[in-house]
Parts: C-alpha cells; sequence; structure tokens
C-alpha cells in the first residue's frame, strides 16, 4: 500500500493549463459575460490577490511554462475564474494569448500553464487576474530560447542556495538586473531547518527573517508554507518576473544531505522518510514547475542558439547511493584500508543507472558546441592532503581556536613549500616530504569526489566535446579544471557562490587575512582549483559563444540591507 501511495505521488499529474499563441493576428483581452461586480455584486472580503507574485520555467524555442498562486476571497466559494493575458509588449497592445486557465486546488493553489506555439528568441509579457474579485498579477517578462543562428551569444545566471534566515536576497535582485537570458537554479531553492536553525545569525530577527512555519518542515503543508514565505520575498519575486528559471533541487528541499534512501536530517521520529521526500518533491514541483513526465525525474536538457546543449542533472535524490563518512572508516592506526575499497567500488552511484545512461547518450549523440552539466554539486578533484584534511575537520567541529589556526598555518606553509620545490625539480625532497603533499583526499564526499569511478565512466563519454560543469552546493565560488584520472584535461568546472548561505567565512571567520591565507593555500595545493573565494555571496555568469566560455563571479556587498550592487570578483575566459 505505502509504495502504490508513493509511486501515485511520483506520477501525479498536476493540472497543467494547455494554451496555444496566436500568431499573425491581435487578441482582445478576455471578459468573461457575468462575471465581474456590476453582474453579481460581488465584494471580495478578506485578504485576496497573487501574492506570490509570478514566474516563468524551463523556456525552449517555442515554450514556456508561466506560474502563478491566487489566495481567494473569504468569500469566494466556487473556484476562482483566473483569466491570462500574454503579449509581445508591455502594454498588451498585441496580445497573443487571452483564455481562462484553471486553479490546481489539489496544489495550494497555484496555476501551471504550458504556453506553445511561440516564437523563438523573443521577449513576452504575462499577467494574471481575477476579474470577480478585481486581482491583478504584476505583470511577467519572460523569454524563449533562440534557435541556431539567432544568437551569437547565450548568457546564463547560475545560483544556488538561499537560505532565508541568514539575511536578505539581494543576488535575486542583482539576478533581475542583469543582461542573463536565463536563470539556472541549482538547488537548495529552500531550507527546511526550524526558527534558529542553520542560517540563523544577528541579521535574522532585526530583518524579521525567521523561518515560518516555525518548525522543521516534514509534512505537505510544512513545505508549502516554507515556500509560500521564501516566494513572497521582494527580490525573490522580482527576479522570477523578469527572468525565466530552468530549475533542479539539491538536499535542502527535502532535507540536508538527503539521498536516494535516507538523510542526515531525517530522523526516526520524524516519520518515514520516502513519505517525507515524496511530499517535497510534490510541493517543489508545484512551486517550480519542470516539464517532465515523473516528478521524480527532473534530468533533462535544453538545446540554445544551436551553441549550448544545457543538461540538467540530479545528483542527489534519482539514484544517490548514501554518502561515505571518513568517522566510519577511522582506526587506532588511521583511516582503515575499507574505505578506499567502497569509495573505489565500480558499482557506486551518485546518478543511478538510468540516469548515468540518459547522460552518456546525451554526451555521446549531442553535437551543439558546448555540453553544459548542471550539476547540483562540485565534480572537479578536490584532493587535499590528508594531514590537512585532520586539521580543517577539527576547525569545522569546534570553530578557530589559535592553537589549531597556528597548526593549521604551519602546516600549510611546510606542504605548500615541499610543493614549490618538487616544481622546482629540487632533488634534495625526501620520500616522507613527498608522501605528503601525495597522500591525498578528497575534502567533501557529498560531492561528485565520494563518486569517483562514475565520475570517469562520465568524463570518459565527454571526450572529444567541449565540457563545462556548473555547480552550486558549497556556498563558495570555485573553478577548477575537470580532469580524468590519467591528469588529462576533459572540461572546466565553474561553481557560483551562495545566495545567502555562509561559505567557509562561517568555519573560518571574517578575518581577512585569515580567509586569504585559506584560498591561498586550497589553490597551492589542489592540483586542479584555479579559483576560490571563501567568504563571499553572490552569483555566476557564464557567457557562452562558438569560440570561448567566460565567467564572471559577481558578489553583492550585504545581506543587511537592501543593495544590489555587485562587484566582479574574478572574470576568466576560456577559448576553445
Amino acid at each position: 500500500m505505502k509504495k502504490q501511495y508513493l509511486d501515485a505521488l511520483s506520477r501525479r499529474k498536476f493540472i497543467r493549463n494547455s494554451v496555444v499563441a496566436a500568431t499573425g493576428t491581435t487578441l482582445l483581452p478576455t471578459v468573461l459575460a457575468g462575471c465581474n461586480d456590476d453582474d453579481d455584486g460581488f465584494n471580495p472580503v478578506g485578504e485576496f490577490g497573487f501574492f506570490e507574485g509570478v514566474a516563468s520555467f524551463d523556456p525552449t524555442q517555442n515554450n514556456v511554462i508561466l506560474w502563478t498562486r491566487y489566495t481567494p476571497a473569504s468569500n469566494e466559494e466556487d473556484q476562482p475564474t483566473i483569466l491570462l493575458d500574454v503579449a509581445t509588449d508591455k502594454d498588451f497592445s498585441t496580445i497573443v494569448a487571452s483564455e481562462s486557465v484553471v486553479i490546481d486546488q489539489q496544489s495550494d493553489n497555484t496555476v501551471n500553464v504550458d504556453l506553445s506555439n511561440l516564437t523563438s528568441n523573443t521577449i513576452y509579457y504575462y499577467r494574471f487576474r481575477n476579474d470577480r474579485s478585481g486581482a491583478r498579477s504584476v505583470t511577467g517578462q519572460t523569454k524563449t530560447l533562440p534557435a541556431a543562428g539567432q544568437s551569437s551569444e547565450v548568457r546564463l545566471a547560475v545560483v544556488s542556495c538561499a537560505n532565508f534566515q541568514a539575511g536578505l536576497f539581494n543576488v535575486y535582485g542583482a539576478v533581475a538586473e542583469s543582461d542573463a537570458d536565463v536563470v539556472v537554479h541549482l538547488g537548495d531553492y529552500i531550507y527546511e531547518y526550524e526558527v534558529g536553525g542553520y542560517g540563523t545569525n544577528e541579521l535574522t530577527a532585526p530583518l524579521n527573517r525567521e523561518h515560518s512555519p516555525a518548525g522543521e518542515i516534514i509534512t505537505v503543508d510544512d513545505y508549502r508554507g516554507r515556500y509560500r514565505q521564501y516566494r513572497r520575498d521582494v527580490q525573490l519575486q522580482k527576479a522570477h518576473q523578469l527572468k525565466p528559471f530552468i530549475c533542479v533541487w539539491d538536499d535542502h528541499e527535502i532535507t540536508n544531505d538527503a539521498f536516494k534512501d535516507g538523510a542526515e536530517n531525517h530522523q526516526p521520529n520524524e516519520g518515514d522518510y520516502e513519505t517525507r521526500k515524496m511530499s517535497a518533491i510534490q510541493v517543489w514541483h508545484e512551486y517550480l514547475p519542470a516539464r517532465v513526465t515523473d516528478n521524480a525525474k527532473i534530468y533533462r536538457n535544453f538545446e540554445i542558439a544551436g551553441l549550448v546543449n544545457l543538461i540538467m542533472l540530479d545528483t542527489r535524490i534519482a539514484g544517490r547511493e548514501k554518502q561515505l563518512n571518513y568517522s566510519n572508516y577511522l582506526t587506532p592506526s588511521g583511516l582503515g584500508s575499507s574505505f578506499f575499497t567502497d569509495w573505489q567500488d565500480t558499482n557506486r552511484t551518485i546518478l543511478g543507472t538510468e540516469q548515468r545512461n540518459w547522460l552518456t547518450s546525451q554526451l555521446a549523440s549531442n553535437n551543439l558546441t558546448w555540453q553544459v552539466l548542471g550539476s547540483q554539486v562540485l565534480m572537479a578533484k578536490y584532493y587535499i592532503p590528508a594531514e590537512l584534511l585532520t586539521i580543517t575537520a577539527q576547525i569545522a567541529i569546534g570553530g578557530v581556536t589559535p592553537e589549531l589556526l597556528n597548526t593549521y598555518n604551519t602546516t600549510v606553509t611546510e606542504l605548500v613549500t615541499i610543493k614549490t620545490r618538487i616544481a622546482q625539480g629540487d632533488p634534495t625532497v625526501t620520500d616522507m616530504e613527498r608522501a605528503r603533499v601525495n597522500t591525498v583526499l578528497p575534502y567533501n564526499l557529498d560531492a561528485w569526489d565520494g563518486y569517483p569511478v562514475e565520475r570517469e565512466t562520465i568524463l570518459a563519454s565527454a571526450k572529444g566535446k567541449k565540457l563545462v560543469s556548473i555547480a552550486g552546493d558549497t556556498h563558495n565560488a570555485w573553478h577548477a579544471k575537470l580532469s580524468d584520472a590519467s591528469q588529462n584535461d576533459v572540461g572546466k568546472e565553474f561553481a557560483t557562490a551562495s545566495v545567502s548561505s555562509p561559505g567557509f567565512e562561517g568555519i573560518f571567520g571574517t578575518d581577512l587575512a585569515v580567509i586569504g591565507g585559506f584560498e591561498q593555500a586550497n589553490i597551492a595545493l589542489i592540483d586542479d582549483l584555479i579559483y576560490l573565494d571563501a567568504s563571499h555571496r553572490g552569483y555566476l555568469q557564464v557567457t557562452f559563444s562558438q569560440s570561448s566560455t567566460s565567467a564572471e563571479w559577481r558578489f553583492i556587498e550585504t545581506l543587511a540591507v537592501e543593495n544590489t550592487n555587485t562587484v566582479v570578483g574574478k572574470s576568466i575566459t576560456e577559448t576553445s
């Protein structure tokens, strides 16, 4: 019975209105006779309207999903009638669609419209209205994807990790004001924690940013309440109002460190994990609709301008096996050999068989210039000397003490000196010294580093292709090489800082000298790492052309007051 219930949740069909845009004609806005105040004397009572704004999702050359949510007046007893207008101009003088659309009352009164028959590379304006209550939404703006030859550049704004309790969503405001064509959201759109939980800081109370509902979210109603709270944020609404989004989930849309069969932040007293997971997935689709046939399978691709094949992955839920944990392998003499056996297990998967086969087929068969993986977690190898990993873990657990910081700095200085001597061909470097810098372990087993054999399979399938990984999850900005086990360059990785969630400054503090030293040490000691910013919040803009790809890490100045100004922390151009 339980499996049947979960399968039904996975395949539950939301009410997706299908609206076909007219071409070559101008329509008049729909006015339903007998449904206005003058006809029936209806006087709406209470708070009603489109409080969560509008949004657009999953653009293609001819389609886009339009979204809103309507809160009915307390005396609207029947299902409200919502009208959608779509035009090619802000004044709605050239309307291409004007139809009544259906609210999905079983999906928290959301409205989901798949608009088709559109023209590629075209800006459209849209609005929702309820003529009976007089409610009107803001006017949304979206854009269809360009066909081959219609654009020489593709500009993606990449975001992830927005914790409401951590401060204002200035990053979303900056994205709304950018020249990006599409926003790629790589997950952690919401956080599941309770009031006072992760992300809470000195800004939370003064800014009135405490989570609602107050407890950790577990049920369908809980998740809905949290999404409603996030979607009433002014700057997030602005980003959705002005840019089309392509989204995948990460772990916090369900719960921390989630995987296929469980999660770090799911306890036995919180009920059945599978039910919680499928409830979270159901609500994700209510608020972040994706054009998929199975709600549990969100991996899909978008072909843009004949240049970019954007391949959105699910590295979190669809097939991921449980993350390894170093603490489970520690012995009195160090890390047990069983860790390496499990870590290198040829059957170990972050994608699952079905998604892996789909991805390798995509990479092998697609001939667009750039193959771009939208992966929630870092894909490149971030291997650091094992002795430094131990010290970093102690700091993460207990914070930075003068003693630990001194040990860290001393160790880093010694390791960097050894590595520099090796690079210079110093013949006096001892075997023991070489072992100190060559004995490396992955920093983050929750990323692709925890699934190295499957990563090799994917990199091999991309041989000869121009491969780029864009990633989120860590709250920090990264640029690294994608290299295979033989150290052959296969591609590049660009990873975004967070919208608001704290980065490494949450571990090492805000002293710029300490953070700067940490960044430099990682770049010196991690072979494939090119750039790291460990303390700023922001987003990543990646621009693709036929001959190059460039990345700009754009950082905001503050989370404390509304300010969408950005500075470019780093700009990198890679030629093909």
